[in-house]
């Protein structure tokens, strides 16, 4: 995904970021925006439209309530979008690009940057490109892109015994790992997995180098051994590790406050873990461990933002507020106020944006340094994948609260999947 720049071409590139096209307006022109998960992308989002209406006074962003998730995102939209009252920019998951698009509702952005020449200049590789690609159209533009990491409590791996700053790469190891700072009592648990979601199942899957469906999306990837393998991990985790069935926020403050010594959870939570730990405990951040490190995948979390105005006036103000958002100077803004990883070459390659930022903050090097192995967050066909979300985190938590067998919940998941799929 490297690219070869010179600062004369950094520099143009930026510069077009504000010369993308426009209309010639003589007011405002106010776009509604909208975009999920508040804790993270709250204070992000506001710089964002600060520093873009600075150098833009011809477009004003106006933003609606922020949804809790991103299905909650998803669902947002396909009910306004009935009366037509749709935002007009929205930054959804990079799961729910496909249902938005196969209902016509986003706009196609490949016309658009294509007036703008090159889009390798402008900082979008073809991977990068191919991220937003939905429904045989640019139905977006990647705006935040994650992995799974583990985030280690240093001071509890000291206290059993154990060397911090010797990475674990395998899960006998991290599962050995868990059951030694479990043993330490006092309510501590070696390791939380926080397995509620399909995106973070399958980082467990991918890892092993399974699919959720095969190629041609007629049968169901995750009933085999890689699936099988993957909640078998869970299992082991509660059984072996001492993994408590806790709720995702509950796991996560149980990791704030110093009782969890590895947290398995998303790049994106970086930011958040950095404020809100304050002085508890020394924090550090490990690769996710693959099940199979020759095939091993990881999925690809985060959001793109999609045109879907069909006003001409608004859809080009949304194209230009999302250019800025997915430019160097945009994506350097998302990367230091989350941990989210870059969406733009430049951004990554130029030390003027990130170079010294991920100098002086290597605990989020740990997510680039994933990249090359990242895949899309997949899609289920259909119109039914909140569903099939839901499914796969009920049939998944039946595990960790050690009420079915793996090869249970795994038939049973398997099976009220293939039900919610369209019929062949």
């Amino acid at each position: 995904m490297t690219i070869r720049l010179t600062r004369r071409t950094v520099l143009a590139a930026t510069a077009a970021t504000l010369a993308a096209p426009r209309l010639a307006l003589a007011n405002p022109v106010e776009i509604d925006v909208h975009y999920s998960m508040p804790a993270v992308f709250k204070d992000v989002q506001e710089q964002l439209a600060a520093g873009f209406m600075a150098a833009q006074s011809d477009v004003k962003v106006s933003y609606r309530q922020a949804t809790a998730s991103y299905d909650d995102g998803t669902q947002l939209v396909l009910r306004e979008a009935v009366t037509g009252r749709q935002p007009d920019l929205t930054f959804q998951g990079l799961n729910r690009l496909r249902v938005i698009a196969e209902r016509g509702l986003a706009v196609d952005l490949a016309p658009l940057l294509k007036r703008e020449g090159d889009s390798a200049k402008l900082g979008y590789t073809p991977e990068l490109l191919g991220i937003g690609a939905a429904g045989g159209i640019q139905a977006g533009l990647a705006f935040a892109t994650s992995n799974p990491i583990i985030f280690i409590n240093a001071d509890l791996f000291r206290r059993a015994g154990l060397d911090p700053d010797r990475k674990l790469t395998t899960w006998d190891e991290i599962i050995a790992a868990s059951k030694t700072i479990s043993a330490l009592g006092d309510g501590v648990h070696g390791a939380y997995y926080r397995w509620q979601g399909d995106w973070i199942y399958s980082a467990l899957l991918f890892g092993f180098g399974g699919r959720m469906m095969d190629e041609a999306e007629r049968t169901i990837g995750f009933a085999g051994p890689e699936g099988k393998a993957s909640l078998t991990v869970l299992d082991r985790l509660v059984k072996e590790g001492g993994m408590p069935a806790l709720s995702g926020e509950a796991g996560a403050q149980a990791f704030a406050a110093g009782k969890v010594g590895m947290y398995f959870w998303s790049t994106a939570f970086l930011r958040q873990a950095m404020r809100s730990l304050g002085s508890n405990f020394n924090l550090a951040t490990w690769e996710f461990p693959l099940g199979d490190r020759a095939r091993g995948r990881l999925p690809t979390g985060g959001a793109a933002g999609m045109v879907l105005s069909k006003d001409p006036a608004k859809q080009q103000a949304a194209y230009r507020f999302l250019r800025y958002c997915t430019s160097p100077e945009g994506s350097a803004i998302m990367v230091k106020g989350t941990g989210y990883v870059p969406v733009n070459q430049l951004a990554a390659d130029d030390p003027r944006y990130l170079g010294e930022f991920y100098r002086d903050n290597p605990l989020f090097m740990t997510g680039v340094r994933q990249m090359p192995i990242m895949v899309p967050w997949y899609a289920f066909p259909g119109a039914n994948g909140v569903r099939i979300s839901s499914t796969i985190t009920d049939n998944v938590s039946r595990v960790v609260e050690q009420k079915a067998s793996v090869d249970v919940a795994l038939a049973d998941m398997a099976r009220d999947v293939t039900r919610l799929l369209p019929r062949a």
